[in-house]
């Protein structure tokens, strides 16, 4: 189980290792950020000044080691658009994108587990018919379109929900968290439910396809000839089993929601890490680009080490094969 873990940590940081490089280097493309910070009536003199000041007249290699070497001591930067440390500022809009990715990934499970296993035990019915139909919309329909139809029938419509922004905040472990209040909830309901929509219908897909396959082994059959309660058959045997690939699905997604949350909250002027990306590109602020891609990496590195241990805990025959390696 050592060795296992310590696969999976090295091979994590490998996989930072890569990514953070890959982006550095092709933050480059993005053009020189002074030109963007600085009109073009600015004095040269000032210029050049800013330009020394953000080491940019180094070249790439040298600021490429010297980043290495602050962010091994956990220094990413500091941001040319807001001028305080790149990871204070991914650290202020993370929580308002966990809020969309918790409530997606809590909808999913909630909705999506249930809907996909009755459906694929229900295989051929009237009811699976209707399930898979329905997630095939949750498939096709654009997270930008659904989003604006949310807004045009709840908050322009209807005037139940805000269109927009987000709610009062009161912290939580040193970060400002606006679902620990009903007003602040109201703000993060239509983007979640946005991002839900497809998660959902991805789970009920995968939950379908599984609890189908898991009720054609033949154990079921067995289970079923000696008069096990269909109940416990399905509580015991099928859902054990069907619930696996899900679990795996379920992991890759929550990172995916934190790294593809840009569309959403850019509709819904949702100030999260998304929005957050899509103003540092527009500004050349590589410091939080490159922060941004550490915390999403770091995310996703995270998830599926912990869903790989989850499922070495679930599944015997994995549990087995890490316990001998």
């Amino acid at each position: 189980m050592i060795s296992f873990l310590l696969r999976r940590v090295l091979g994590g940081f490998a996989v930072l290792y890569v990514t953070v490089t890959l982006v550095f280097f092709s933050v480059f493309v993005l053009g020189n950020p002074v030109d963007v910070l600085m009109s073009n009536t600015t004095d040269p003199a000032e210029r050049e000044a800013a330009i020394i000041r953000l080491g940019l007249d180094r070249p790439v290699l040298e600021q490429y080691f010297h980043f290495l070497w602050n962010a091994a001591h956990g220094d990413l930067g500091n941001s040319f658009v807001y001028g305080k440390p790149a990871m204070s500022v991914i650290f202020e809009r993370l929580p308002a994108t966990l809020e969309l990715a918790i409530i997606a990934i809590i909808a999913s499970i909630l909705i999506g587990i249930p809907l996909g296993l009755t459906a694929g035990l229900k295989h051929r019915s009237a009811f699976n018919k209707i399930v898979m139909t329905g997630s095939i919309f949750g498939f096709s329909l654009p997270y930008f379109w659904v989003g604006l139809m949310l807004i045009s029938v709840f908050a322009v419509q209807l005037h139940w929900l805000p269109s927009g922004g987000r709610g009062p905040t009161t912290s939580f472990l040193g970060l400002n968290w606006s679902i620990t209040s009903l007003e602040g909830l109201t703000y993060v309901l239509l983007p979640a439910v946005t991002l839900a929509l497809y998660k959902i219908s991805l789970i009920i897909r995968i939950s379908e396809t599984s609890a189908r396959n898991v009720n054609r082994q033949d154990y079921i059959r067995t289970a079923h000839a000696r008069g096990v309660p269909p109940a416990r058959i399905v509580a015991v045997h099928i859902l054990k089993n069907a619930i696996l690939p899900v679990i795996t699905v379920l992991g890759i997604e929550f990172g995916t929601i934190i790294a593809y949350s840009v569309s959403v909250e850019t509709v819904f002027s949702y100030p999260g890490m998304g929005k957050l990306l899509i103003d540092s590109v527009i500004n050349t602020d590589r410091p939080v680009i490159i922060a941004y891609v550490c915390m999403t990496s770091f995310i996703f590195v995270t998830t599926n080490f912990l869903v790989d241990l989850l499922y070495a805990i679930l599944d015997p025959r994995i549990r087995h094969s890490v316990s001998g390696a």
